[in-house]
Protein backbone atom coordinates (compact mmCIF):
# COMPACT_ATOMS: atom_id res chain seq x y z
CA UNK A 1 0.00 0.00 0.00
CA UNK A 2 1.24 3.53 -0.82
CA UNK A 3 1.96 5.87 1.73
CA UNK A 4 -0.64 8.34 2.31
CA UNK A 5 1.11 12.17 3.26
CA UNK A 6 -0.11 14.82 5.19
CA UNK A 7 0.05 17.68 2.67
CA UNK A 8 0.46 17.06 -1.21
CA UNK A 9 1.80 19.97 -3.01
CA UNK A 10 1.35 20.64 -6.69
CA UNK A 11 4.17 22.98 -8.04
CA UNK A 12 7.31 23.78 -5.92
CA UNK A 13 7.93 27.63 -6.87
CA UNK A 14 7.23 30.48 -4.69
CA UNK A 15 3.24 29.74 -3.34
CA UNK A 16 5.12 26.23 -2.99
CA UNK A 17 8.18 26.70 -1.00
CA UNK A 18 7.02 28.37 2.35
CA UNK A 19 4.15 25.54 2.71
CA UNK A 20 6.55 22.53 2.34
CA UNK A 21 9.13 24.94 4.56
CA UNK A 22 6.69 25.41 7.15
CA UNK A 23 4.98 21.88 6.88
CA UNK A 24 8.21 19.46 7.00
CA UNK A 25 9.81 21.69 9.99
CA UNK A 26 6.25 21.00 12.50
CA UNK A 27 6.71 16.92 11.95
CA UNK A 28 4.04 16.61 9.00
CA UNK A 29 5.12 14.54 5.75
CA UNK A 30 5.23 16.70 2.88
CA UNK A 31 5.66 15.39 -0.74
CA UNK A 32 5.93 17.76 -3.40
CA UNK A 33 4.59 16.83 -7.23
CA UNK A 34 6.70 19.02 -9.77
CA UNK A 35 5.96 18.67 -13.65
CA UNK A 36 9.62 19.81 -14.55
CA UNK A 37 12.88 18.42 -13.78
CA UNK A 38 15.37 18.80 -10.74
CA UNK A 39 17.98 21.54 -11.33
CA UNK A 40 20.59 21.76 -8.74
CA UNK A 41 22.83 24.37 -8.34
CA UNK A 42 25.82 22.56 -9.71
CA UNK A 43 24.09 22.71 -12.94
CA UNK A 44 23.55 26.20 -13.25
CA UNK A 45 26.18 28.11 -15.38
CA UNK A 46 25.55 31.18 -17.84
CA UNK A 47 24.92 29.21 -20.62
CA UNK A 48 23.42 32.15 -23.09
CA UNK A 49 21.88 29.46 -25.54
CA UNK A 50 20.29 27.93 -23.07
CA UNK A 51 18.48 30.62 -21.24
CA UNK A 52 17.76 32.87 -24.19
CA UNK A 53 17.21 30.24 -27.25
CA UNK A 54 16.31 26.84 -26.20
CA UNK A 55 13.25 25.73 -24.24
CA UNK A 56 15.46 24.37 -21.29
CA UNK A 57 13.72 25.82 -18.07
CA UNK A 58 10.34 25.57 -20.19
CA UNK A 59 8.08 22.83 -21.59
CA UNK A 60 8.41 21.76 -25.61
CA UNK A 61 5.46 23.58 -26.84
CA UNK A 62 4.91 20.78 -29.63
CA UNK A 63 4.17 18.46 -26.47
CA UNK A 64 2.53 21.03 -24.48
CA UNK A 65 1.02 23.76 -26.27
CA UNK A 66 -1.61 26.69 -25.58
CA UNK A 67 -4.07 27.98 -27.33
CA UNK A 68 -4.26 32.11 -26.55
CA UNK A 69 -6.82 34.61 -28.03
CA UNK A 70 -6.22 37.75 -28.87
CA UNK A 71 -8.47 40.47 -29.71
CA UNK A 72 -7.63 41.64 -33.65
CA UNK A 73 -8.44 45.14 -35.08
CA UNK A 74 -11.99 43.57 -35.81
CA UNK A 75 -13.14 43.53 -31.92
CA UNK A 76 -12.88 40.08 -32.20
CA UNK A 77 -11.01 37.85 -30.41
CA UNK A 78 -9.14 34.86 -32.33
CA UNK A 79 -7.62 31.59 -30.83
CA UNK A 80 -4.82 30.19 -32.22
CA UNK A 81 -2.30 27.15 -30.86
CA UNK A 82 1.24 28.27 -30.11
CA UNK A 83 3.12 24.87 -30.63
CA UNK A 84 4.55 26.55 -33.74
CA UNK A 85 5.31 29.84 -32.51
CA UNK A 86 3.57 32.62 -31.50
CA UNK A 87 3.49 34.19 -27.38
CA UNK A 88 4.40 31.52 -24.80
CA UNK A 89 3.16 31.79 -21.35
CA UNK A 90 4.81 28.94 -19.99
CA UNK A 91 8.41 29.95 -17.74
CA UNK A 92 10.37 28.25 -14.56
CA UNK A 93 8.62 24.60 -15.14
CA UNK A 94 11.60 22.52 -13.00
CA UNK A 95 11.92 22.19 -8.98
CA UNK A 96 11.75 25.64 -7.78
CA UNK A 97 9.93 27.00 -9.99
CA UNK A 98 10.41 30.61 -11.90
CA UNK A 99 11.75 31.90 -8.78
CA UNK A 100 15.29 30.56 -9.82
CA UNK A 101 14.82 32.84 -12.87
CA UNK A 102 13.25 35.99 -11.29
CA UNK A 103 15.33 38.92 -10.86
CA UNK A 104 14.27 39.29 -6.91
CA UNK A 105 13.02 42.66 -7.38
CA UNK A 106 11.51 42.69 -3.99
CA UNK A 107 9.06 45.38 -3.00
CA UNK A 108 6.24 45.29 -0.28
CA UNK A 109 2.66 45.89 -1.88
CA UNK A 110 1.11 49.02 0.31
CA UNK A 111 -1.92 49.22 2.14
CA UNK A 112 -4.30 51.08 -0.80
CA UNK A 113 -3.53 47.68 -2.97
CA UNK A 114 -5.02 45.75 -0.71
CA UNK A 115 -7.89 48.09 -0.79
CA UNK A 116 -8.06 49.10 -4.69
CA UNK A 117 -12.04 49.27 -4.64
CA UNK A 118 -12.42 51.52 -1.83
CA UNK A 119 -9.59 53.99 -1.80
CA UNK A 120 -10.12 54.90 -5.79
CA UNK A 121 -13.46 53.58 -6.41
CA UNK A 122 -14.64 51.66 -9.29
CA UNK A 123 -13.48 51.85 -12.86
CA UNK A 124 -15.86 51.19 -15.77
CA UNK A 125 -15.03 47.72 -17.50
CA UNK A 126 -12.75 46.70 -14.35
CA UNK A 127 -13.90 44.32 -11.68
CA UNK A 128 -12.09 45.67 -9.01
CA UNK A 129 -12.51 44.94 -5.20
CA UNK A 130 -11.02 45.22 -2.59
CA UNK A 131 -8.82 41.86 -1.19
CA UNK A 132 -10.98 39.95 2.25
CA UNK A 133 -7.43 40.91 4.32
CA UNK A 134 -6.05 43.51 5.28
CA UNK A 135 -2.33 45.26 4.92
CA UNK A 136 -1.67 44.83 8.56
CA UNK A 137 -2.68 41.00 8.49
CA UNK A 138 0.27 40.17 5.71
CA UNK A 139 2.83 42.68 7.00
CA UNK A 140 4.24 39.93 9.47
CA UNK A 141 4.72 37.68 6.83
CA UNK A 142 6.81 40.58 4.98
CA UNK A 143 9.09 40.38 7.75
CA UNK A 144 9.21 36.79 7.83
CA UNK A 145 9.75 36.76 3.90
CA UNK A 146 12.90 39.32 4.87
CA UNK A 147 14.42 36.63 6.87
CA UNK A 148 14.18 33.21 5.93
CA UNK A 149 14.24 33.66 2.41
CA UNK A 150 16.79 36.69 3.09
CA UNK A 151 16.03 40.23 1.53
CA UNK A 152 18.86 43.00 0.75
CA UNK A 153 18.61 46.51 0.68
CA UNK A 154 17.87 49.42 3.14
CA UNK A 155 14.96 51.22 4.05
CA UNK A 156 14.53 55.14 3.87
CA UNK A 157 12.14 57.52 4.77
CA UNK A 158 9.86 57.98 1.55
CA UNK A 159 6.38 59.46 0.60
CA UNK A 160 5.13 56.12 -0.16
CA UNK A 161 7.03 54.05 2.52
CA UNK A 162 4.67 51.61 3.86
CA UNK A 163 4.39 50.43 8.05
CA UNK A 164 7.01 48.46 8.79
CA UNK A 165 7.70 46.35 12.35
CA UNK A 166 10.83 46.64 11.49
CA UNK A 167 13.20 49.21 11.08
CA UNK A 168 15.17 47.64 8.41
CA UNK A 169 16.45 44.75 6.19
CA UNK A 170 18.55 41.82 7.49
CA UNK A 171 20.66 42.14 4.77
CA UNK A 172 22.69 45.48 3.88
CA UNK A 173 22.25 46.60 0.61
CA UNK A 174 23.99 44.78 -2.82
CA UNK A 175 26.86 46.61 -4.44
CA UNK A 176 25.99 48.75 -7.01
CA UNK A 177 27.41 50.78 -10.27
CA UNK A 178 27.74 54.43 -10.34
CA UNK A 179 25.65 54.85 -12.29
CA UNK A 180 23.09 54.54 -9.17
CA UNK A 181 24.33 57.98 -7.58
CA UNK A 182 23.66 59.41 -11.02
CA UNK A 183 19.57 58.60 -10.87
CA UNK A 184 19.86 59.72 -7.30
CA UNK A 185 21.56 63.26 -8.43
CA UNK A 186 19.89 63.81 -11.32
CA UNK A 187 16.05 62.72 -9.39
CA UNK A 188 17.06 65.33 -6.88
CA UNK A 189 17.44 68.28 -9.52
CA UNK A 190 14.47 67.95 -11.11
CA UNK A 191 12.49 67.27 -7.86
CA UNK A 192 12.22 63.46 -7.85
CA UNK A 193 12.80 60.93 -5.27
CA UNK A 194 14.53 57.73 -5.77
CA UNK A 195 14.58 54.43 -3.36
CA UNK A 196 17.03 51.89 -2.63
CA UNK A 197 15.20 48.76 -4.87
CA UNK A 198 15.44 45.42 -2.21
CA UNK A 199 15.93 41.88 -3.61
CA UNK A 200 15.40 38.83 -2.93
CA UNK A 201 19.92 38.16 -2.89
CA UNK A 202 21.92 37.52 -0.17
CA UNK A 203 24.42 39.99 0.13
CA UNK A 204 26.03 37.86 3.34
CA UNK A 205 26.16 34.04 3.53
CA UNK A 206 22.95 33.01 5.31
CA UNK A 207 23.60 29.00 6.28
CA UNK A 208 24.57 26.75 3.48
CA UNK A 209 23.79 29.91 1.16
CA UNK A 210 26.32 31.97 -0.36
CA UNK A 211 26.54 35.81 -1.01
CA UNK A 212 26.11 37.22 -4.23
CA UNK A 213 29.15 36.40 -6.54
CA UNK A 214 27.59 39.50 -9.00
CA UNK A 215 28.27 37.28 -12.37
CA UNK A 216 26.61 39.70 -14.24
CA UNK A 217 24.10 37.51 -15.60
CA UNK A 218 20.90 37.15 -12.63
CA UNK A 219 17.28 37.89 -14.09
CA UNK A 220 16.52 34.82 -16.31
CA UNK A 221 19.63 32.77 -15.17
CA UNK A 222 19.87 30.14 -12.35
CA UNK A 223 22.02 31.18 -9.72
CA UNK A 224 25.19 29.44 -8.93
CA UNK A 225 25.90 30.44 -5.39
CA UNK A 226 22.42 30.24 -3.93
CA UNK A 227 22.09 33.84 -3.20
CA UNK A 228 18.90 34.63 -4.95
CA UNK A 229 16.06 33.78 -2.59
CA UNK A 230 14.51 30.86 -5.24
CA UNK A 231 12.19 28.20 -3.56
CA UNK A 232 14.55 25.55 -4.06
CA UNK A 233 17.52 27.43 -3.00
CA UNK A 234 15.87 28.84 0.51
CA UNK A 235 13.07 27.04 1.45
CA UNK A 236 12.76 23.40 -0.38
CA UNK A 237 16.78 22.17 0.36
CA UNK A 238 15.45 23.12 4.06
CA UNK A 239 12.45 21.31 4.04
CA UNK A 240 14.61 18.16 2.87
CA UNK A 241 16.89 18.50 5.53
CA UNK A 242 14.18 17.40 7.91
CA UNK A 243 13.96 14.04 6.46
CA UNK A 244 9.78 15.35 6.06
CA UNK A 245 9.39 16.03 2.59
CA UNK A 246 9.81 13.86 -0.70
CA UNK A 247 10.23 15.98 -4.20
CA UNK A 248 8.86 13.74 -7.19
CA UNK A 249 10.66 15.45 -10.43
CA UNK A 250 8.90 15.32 -13.61
CA UNK A 251 5.22 14.67 -11.96
CA UNK A 252 2.74 16.22 -14.03
CA UNK A 253 -0.83 16.19 -12.00
CA UNK A 254 -3.59 16.35 -13.95
CA UNK A 255 -6.22 15.46 -11.79
CA UNK A 256 -7.54 15.79 -8.27
CA UNK A 257 -10.08 13.03 -7.02
CA UNK A 258 -12.68 13.84 -4.32
CA UNK A 259 -14.39 11.23 -2.33
CA UNK A 260 -17.71 12.99 -3.03
CA UNK A 261 -18.13 14.89 0.54
CA UNK A 262 -16.43 17.79 -0.13
CA UNK A 263 -12.69 16.38 0.32
CA UNK A 264 -9.81 15.81 -2.55
CA UNK A 265 -8.01 12.13 -1.43
CA UNK A 266 -6.18 12.02 -4.35
CA UNK A 267 -3.57 13.69 -7.04
CA UNK A 268 -3.42 12.20 -10.33
CA UNK A 269 0.14 12.53 -12.26
CA UNK A 270 1.47 11.68 -15.13
CA UNK A 271 5.43 10.40 -15.81
CA UNK A 272 7.69 11.30 -18.92
CA UNK A 273 6.84 7.63 -19.94
CA UNK A 274 2.84 8.69 -20.29
CA UNK A 275 2.26 6.56 -16.98
CA UNK A 276 -0.55 7.23 -14.45
CA UNK A 277 0.19 7.61 -11.03
CA UNK A 278 -1.29 8.67 -7.50
CA UNK A 279 -0.83 10.25 -4.32
CA UNK A 280 -2.67 10.53 -1.10
CA UNK A 281 -2.36 13.19 1.40
CA UNK A 282 -4.93 14.86 4.09
CA UNK A 283 -4.20 18.09 2.45
CA UNK A 284 -3.82 19.39 -1.11
CA UNK A 285 -1.88 22.38 -2.37
CA UNK A 286 -2.10 23.60 -5.46
CA UNK A 287 0.50 26.50 -6.45
CA UNK A 288 1.11 25.51 -9.90
CA UNK A 289 1.40 29.21 -11.54
CA UNK A 290 -2.03 31.10 -12.06
CA UNK A 291 -2.47 29.84 -15.48
CA UNK A 292 -2.17 26.15 -14.99
CA UNK A 293 -3.62 25.87 -11.65
CA UNK A 294 -7.05 27.26 -13.16
CA UNK A 295 -6.66 24.18 -15.89
CA UNK A 296 -5.99 21.54 -13.11
CA UNK A 297 -9.30 22.47 -11.24
CA UNK A 298 -10.99 22.77 -14.09
CA UNK A 299 -10.12 19.64 -15.57
CA UNK A 300 -10.76 18.13 -12.34
CA UNK A 301 -14.34 17.24 -13.14
CA UNK A 302 -16.68 14.95 -11.22
CA UNK A 303 -20.19 14.33 -9.95
CA UNK A 304 -19.64 16.47 -7.31
CA UNK A 305 -18.38 18.96 -8.97
CA UNK A 306 -19.36 18.89 -12.62
CA UNK A 307 -17.84 22.25 -13.64
CA UNK A 308 -14.21 21.87 -12.25
CA UNK A 309 -13.15 21.72 -8.75
CA UNK A 310 -14.22 25.15 -6.82
CA UNK A 311 -16.40 25.82 -9.43
CA UNK A 312 -19.54 25.73 -8.11
CA UNK A 313 -19.81 29.14 -9.49
CA UNK A 314 -17.93 29.62 -12.41
CA UNK A 315 -15.02 32.17 -11.50
CA UNK A 316 -12.08 29.76 -11.68
CA UNK A 317 -10.09 30.92 -14.30
CA UNK A 318 -11.96 34.37 -14.23
CA UNK A 319 -9.90 37.98 -13.66
CA UNK A 320 -6.57 36.42 -14.88
CA UNK A 321 -3.81 39.18 -14.49
CA UNK A 322 -0.72 39.91 -15.47
CA UNK A 323 1.78 43.29 -14.82
CA UNK A 324 1.20 46.29 -16.53
CA UNK A 325 3.60 48.54 -17.62
CA UNK A 326 6.25 48.13 -19.93
CA UNK A 327 10.00 49.21 -20.83
CA UNK A 328 12.48 51.81 -21.69
CA UNK A 329 15.99 53.01 -22.18
CA UNK A 330 18.61 55.66 -22.76
CA UNK A 331 22.51 55.28 -23.65
CA UNK A 332 25.32 56.82 -22.66
CA UNK A 333 27.95 57.09 -25.14
CA UNK A 334 31.96 57.11 -24.24
CA UNK A 335 32.95 59.81 -26.08
CA UNK A 336 30.06 61.76 -23.64
CA UNK A 337 32.23 61.00 -20.83
CA UNK A 338 35.41 61.33 -19.32
CA UNK A 339 37.59 58.05 -18.98
CA UNK A 340 37.05 57.19 -15.52
CA UNK A 341 33.12 57.85 -15.74
CA UNK A 342 33.10 55.30 -18.15
CA UNK A 343 35.13 52.66 -17.07
CA UNK A 344 33.08 52.41 -13.66
CA UNK A 345 29.96 52.86 -15.75
CA UNK A 346 31.42 50.01 -17.75
CA UNK A 347 32.12 47.77 -14.84
CA UNK A 348 30.19 43.92 -15.04
CA UNK A 349 27.80 42.66 -12.57
CA UNK A 350 27.47 45.54 -10.15
CA UNK A 351 23.56 46.21 -9.68
CA UNK A 352 21.76 49.53 -10.61
CA UNK A 353 19.48 49.10 -7.54
CA UNK A 354 17.38 52.48 -8.12
CA UNK A 355 13.12 52.66 -8.08
CA UNK A 356 11.09 55.12 -7.95
CA UNK A 357 8.05 55.20 -6.06
CA UNK A 358 6.74 58.82 -5.87
CA UNK A 359 3.92 58.43 -8.31
CA UNK A 360 2.40 55.19 -6.46
CA UNK A 361 -0.49 57.14 -5.95
CA UNK A 362 -1.00 59.73 -8.55
CA UNK A 363 -2.66 63.03 -7.59
CA UNK A 364 -3.04 64.71 -11.49
CA UNK A 365 -5.85 66.28 -13.23
CA UNK A 366 -5.59 64.41 -16.19
CA UNK A 367 -7.04 61.15 -14.25
CA UNK A 368 -9.97 63.44 -12.20
CA UNK A 369 -9.55 62.56 -8.71
CA UNK A 370 -6.21 60.25 -7.10
CA UNK A 371 -5.69 57.12 -8.80
CA UNK A 372 -3.25 54.48 -8.20
CA UNK A 373 -0.24 54.53 -9.82
CA UNK A 374 3.20 52.13 -9.68
CA UNK A 375 6.51 51.50 -9.57
CA UNK A 376 9.64 52.24 -11.46
CA UNK A 377 12.34 50.54 -11.49
CA UNK A 378 15.87 50.92 -12.90
CA UNK A 379 18.32 48.57 -14.31
CA UNK A 380 20.81 48.01 -16.74
CA UNK A 381 20.31 46.51 -20.21
CA UNK A 382 21.09 42.13 -19.79
CA UNK A 383 24.19 41.09 -20.09
CA UNK A 384 23.38 37.82 -22.21
CA UNK A 385 25.41 38.75 -25.14
CA UNK A 386 23.56 36.63 -28.14
CA UNK A 387 20.57 39.26 -27.27
CA UNK A 388 22.43 42.31 -27.64
CA UNK A 389 24.16 41.26 -30.59
CA UNK A 390 20.87 39.79 -32.57
CA UNK A 391 19.36 43.29 -32.02
CA UNK A 392 22.20 45.17 -33.59
CA UNK A 393 21.66 43.07 -37.46
CA UNK A 394 19.51 45.78 -38.55
CA UNK A 395 20.65 49.28 -39.63
CA UNK A 396 18.59 52.51 -39.33
CA UNK A 397 16.73 52.05 -42.17
CA UNK A 398 15.18 48.20 -41.32
CA UNK A 399 18.10 46.65 -43.41
CA UNK A 400 20.23 43.42 -42.66
CA UNK A 401 23.67 44.50 -41.81
CA UNK A 402 26.51 41.54 -43.00
CA UNK A 403 30.27 40.90 -42.51
CA UNK A 404 32.54 43.66 -41.64
CA UNK A 405 29.63 46.33 -41.01
CA UNK A 406 27.93 43.66 -38.81
CA UNK A 407 31.08 42.76 -36.43
CA UNK A 408 32.41 46.53 -36.55
CA UNK A 409 28.67 47.35 -34.98
CA UNK A 410 28.87 44.72 -32.88
CA UNK A 411 32.14 45.89 -31.96
CA UNK A 412 31.07 49.14 -31.08
CA UNK A 413 27.98 48.36 -29.26
CA UNK A 414 29.45 46.37 -26.53
CA UNK A 415 32.91 48.65 -26.09
CA UNK A 416 31.76 52.18 -26.54
CA UNK A 417 28.63 52.71 -25.03
CA UNK A 418 25.96 51.15 -22.46
CA UNK A 419 22.31 50.93 -22.21
CA UNK A 420 20.22 52.10 -18.64
CA UNK A 421 16.91 50.78 -18.96
CA UNK A 422 13.40 51.38 -17.07
CA UNK A 423 10.82 49.02 -15.96
CA UNK A 424 7.27 50.52 -14.93
CA UNK A 425 4.93 48.24 -13.07
CA UNK A 426 1.49 48.75 -12.40
CA UNK A 427 -1.94 47.30 -12.15
CA UNK A 428 -2.75 45.43 -14.53
CA UNK A 429 -6.80 45.46 -13.98
CA UNK A 430 -9.20 42.39 -13.81
CA UNK A 431 -11.19 42.20 -16.71
CA UNK A 432 -14.25 39.53 -17.95
CA UNK A 433 -12.03 39.24 -21.18
CA UNK A 434 -8.69 37.91 -19.58
CA UNK A 435 -9.71 34.12 -18.10
CA UNK A 436 -8.41 30.86 -18.52
CA UNK A 437 -11.15 28.20 -19.54
CA UNK A 438 -9.63 24.30 -21.45
CA UNK A 439 -9.72 24.22 -24.99
CA UNK A 440 -11.94 21.48 -26.45
CA UNK A 441 -9.34 20.59 -29.31
CA UNK A 442 -6.13 20.74 -28.74
CA UNK A 443 -4.55 18.19 -26.47
CA UNK A 444 -0.70 17.74 -25.17
CA UNK A 445 1.60 14.50 -25.20
CA UNK A 446 -0.53 12.89 -22.39
CA UNK A 447 -3.45 13.77 -23.94
CA UNK A 448 -4.78 16.36 -20.95
CA UNK A 449 -7.07 19.01 -23.23
CA UNK A 450 -4.64 22.62 -22.65
CA UNK A 451 -5.24 25.85 -21.63
CA UNK A 452 -7.01 28.49 -23.52
CA UNK A 453 -6.28 31.59 -22.56
CA UNK A 454 -7.85 34.77 -23.56
CA UNK A 455 -5.77 38.37 -23.23
CA UNK A 456 -7.23 41.42 -22.85
CA UNK A 457 -6.30 44.64 -21.12
CA UNK A 458 -7.96 47.70 -19.61
CA UNK A 459 -6.99 50.63 -21.38
CA UNK A 460 -6.39 52.46 -17.85
CA UNK A 461 -3.20 50.27 -17.52
CA UNK A 462 -1.75 51.94 -20.69
CA UNK A 463 -2.30 55.29 -19.47
CA UNK A 464 -1.09 54.59 -16.28
CA UNK A 465 2.12 53.14 -18.04
CA UNK A 466 2.55 55.65 -19.89
CA UNK A 467 2.12 58.37 -17.30
CA UNK A 468 5.08 56.36 -15.40
CA UNK A 469 7.30 56.05 -18.15
CA UNK A 470 7.16 59.35 -18.85
CA UNK A 471 8.80 60.67 -15.36
CA UNK A 472 11.29 57.59 -16.30
CA UNK A 473 12.15 59.50 -19.31
CA UNK A 474 12.52 62.87 -17.47
CA UNK A 475 15.56 61.09 -15.29
CA UNK A 476 17.36 59.62 -17.87
CA UNK A 477 17.78 63.32 -20.31
CA UNK A 478 18.49 64.76 -17.22
CA UNK A 479 21.42 62.03 -16.75
CA UNK A 480 22.42 63.36 -20.03
CA UNK A 481 21.39 60.05 -22.08
CA UNK A 482 20.66 59.78 -25.31
CA UNK A 483 17.79 58.00 -27.66
CA UNK A 484 15.29 57.76 -24.76
CA UNK A 485 12.57 55.94 -25.80
CA UNK A 486 9.79 54.14 -23.66
CA UNK A 487 7.13 51.20 -24.76
CA UNK A 488 3.98 50.83 -22.94
CA UNK A 489 1.97 47.93 -23.72
CA UNK A 490 -0.98 45.22 -23.11
CA UNK A 491 1.10 42.73 -23.87
CA UNK A 492 1.33 40.01 -21.32
CA UNK A 493 4.91 39.46 -19.60
CA UNK A 494 4.42 35.36 -18.70
CA UNK A 495 6.62 35.29 -15.72
CA UNK A 496 3.99 38.23 -13.80
CA UNK A 497 0.42 36.26 -14.01
CA UNK A 498 -1.29 36.27 -11.16
CA UNK A 499 -5.47 35.72 -10.64
CA UNK A 500 -8.06 33.32 -11.66
CA UNK A 501 -8.72 31.62 -8.19
CA UNK A 502 -9.29 35.13 -6.43
CA UNK A 503 -9.72 34.82 -2.56
CA UNK A 504 -12.77 36.56 -1.00
CA UNK A 505 -15.75 36.54 1.73
CA UNK A 506 -18.43 35.63 -0.95
CA UNK A 507 -18.54 31.98 -3.03
CA UNK A 508 -20.60 33.79 -5.56
CA UNK A 509 -17.91 35.98 -6.65
CA UNK A 510 -14.68 34.25 -5.49
CA UNK A 511 -12.55 31.05 -5.53
CA UNK A 512 -11.05 30.90 -2.31
CA UNK A 513 -11.61 31.69 1.46
CA UNK A 514 -9.81 34.65 2.89
CA UNK A 515 -7.34 31.81 4.55
CA UNK A 516 -6.76 30.74 0.44
CA UNK A 517 -8.98 27.10 1.11
CA UNK A 518 -11.45 26.71 -1.81
CA UNK A 519 -14.60 27.18 -0.97
CA UNK A 520 -16.96 24.12 -0.81
CA UNK A 521 -14.01 21.57 -0.14
CA UNK A 522 -12.36 20.96 3.33
CA UNK A 523 -8.92 20.52 2.15
CA UNK A 524 -7.93 22.05 -0.94
CA UNK A 525 -5.50 25.55 -1.06
CA UNK A 526 -4.16 27.49 -3.41
CA UNK A 527 -1.07 29.43 -2.75
CA UNK A 528 0.32 30.66 -6.06
CA UNK A 529 -0.45 33.92 -7.23
CA UNK A 530 -4.08 32.63 -8.16
CA UNK A 531 -5.63 33.70 -5.10
CA UNK A 532 -4.94 37.61 -5.97
CA UNK A 533 -7.85 39.63 -6.75
CA UNK A 534 -5.71 42.66 -7.79
CA UNK A 535 -2.33 42.74 -8.99
CA UNK A 536 -1.15 46.38 -7.37
CA UNK A 537 2.07 47.91 -8.81
CA UNK A 538 5.09 45.81 -8.07
CA UNK A 539 6.57 42.31 -8.58
CA UNK A 540 4.43 39.79 -6.90
CA UNK A 541 7.10 37.23 -5.66
CA UNK A 542 7.61 38.37 -2.07
CA UNK A 543 3.69 38.64 -1.81
CA UNK A 544 3.19 35.27 -2.60
CA UNK A 545 6.00 33.74 -0.70
CA UNK A 546 4.49 35.89 2.68
CA UNK A 547 0.97 34.65 1.55
CA UNK A 548 2.01 31.40 1.26
CA UNK A 549 4.03 31.68 4.93
CA UNK A 550 0.43 32.84 6.15
CA UNK A 551 -1.15 29.40 4.29
CA UNK A 552 0.94 27.73 6.34
CA UNK A 553 0.15 29.13 9.81
CA UNK A 554 -3.49 28.22 8.52
CA UNK A 555 -2.76 24.96 7.28
CA UNK A 556 -0.91 23.83 10.79
CA UNK A 557 -4.37 25.28 12.17
CA UNK A 558 -6.30 22.39 9.92
CA UNK A 559 -3.78 19.80 11.90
Amino acid sequence: MSKKYDVCIVGSGAGAGPVAYEMAKSGRSVVVLEKGPWITTADFNKDEIVSSRRDVYTPRRLDEPQVVEWKEEDGKFHAAGNAHGGINLWNGNCVGGSSNFMSAYFHRKKPNDFRLLSTYGPIKGANVVDWPIPYNEMEPYYTKVEQVVGVSGKVVKHSQLEPRSTADFPFPPLAVNVVSSWIDKAAREIGFETIPLPRGILSKPKGHRNACVYSNYCGSYGCSSDAKGSSRAALLNRALDTGNCTILAYAKVFHLETNGRGKVIRAHYHTPDIKAHTIEAEVFVVAAQAIETSRLLLLSKNKEFEHGLANNNYQVGKNLIFSGGGVGSGYFHKEDLSEDAFNKLMQPGLFVNRSIQQWYEIDDEQFGNKAKGGSIDFLFEHANGVGKAIRQKWDDKGYLVYGSDYKKKIYNYFTRQRKLTFEVFNDWLPTDNCFVNIDPMVKDRWGVPVAKIRIDNHPHDLKVGKYLAGKAEKVLRQMGARDVSSGISGSPPPNLQAGGCRFGNDPKTSVLDKNCKAHYIDNLYVTDGSFMPTGGSVPYTWTIYANSFRVADKILEHF
